[in-house]
């Protein structure tokens, strides 16, 4: 029979105890902010946190509070990410059908080049307005866990709808259009 309380025994465990200790602590460190996921599932609208980037190619930065009293899809991509590429003709044209009623699509471009974020919005003819979040700092606020994804703010400055992954016209029709026939 091993006796747990032998020395030999406490110095063979200490080294394993210690990298499960280690590994718990990344786990919950790099866990992403799920509060967003868990007020909308329990039907909240979480006001939308705080986002203050430059507009892509310039120095400035601009508040997430310039677009309150608009429905803002924000939209997290990048111009290395496929599956960025196959949403990003929807979003364009969701931009132009719902631009006239006070909506608007507001993208992120993040942990990207500027100069690839500029031939990627040439590329695809993106006209609506677009953030550069070069080093992601941003991201961890919204608990982003991949790309793209993105953010249905109501006129209020609250999300109202999160889909992590591509956006698609039934997720924009069920999460956008009732939003703009809301008052603020």
């Amino acid at each position: 029979m091993i006796r747990l309380r032998s020395p030999v025994m406490l110095a063979a465990l200490a080294p394993a105890l210690g990298l499960l200790d280690l590994l718990a602590y990344g786990v919950f460190v790099n866990q992403p902010e799920r509060g967003i996921d868990a007020a909308l599932a329990a039907g909240r609208r979480p006001a939308a946190p705080d986002l203050r980037l430059p507009r892509l190619g310039a120095t400035q930065p601009v508040s997430l509070n310039a677009w309150r009293g608009k429905v803002v899809v924000l939209n997290y991509w990048a111009s290395w990410c496929p599956p960025c590429r196959d949403e990003s003709p929807l979003l364009e044209r969701w931009q132009k059908k719902i631009a006239p009623r006070g909506g608007t699509v507001l993208g992120v471009d993040a942990l990207d080049v500027t100069s690839d974020a500029r031939a990627f919005m040439r590329r695809y003819g993106l006209d609506y307005p677009m953030l550069h979040d070069g080093d992601g700092h941003s991201q961890r606020r919204f608990g982003l866990t991949g790309y793209p994804e993105t953010f249905v703010i109501d006129r209020r400055g609250r999300i109202a709808a999160v889909q992590r992954g591509t956006v698609d016209d039934a997720f924009m029709s069920r999460s956008v259009l009732p939003l703009l026939e809301e008052r603020s």
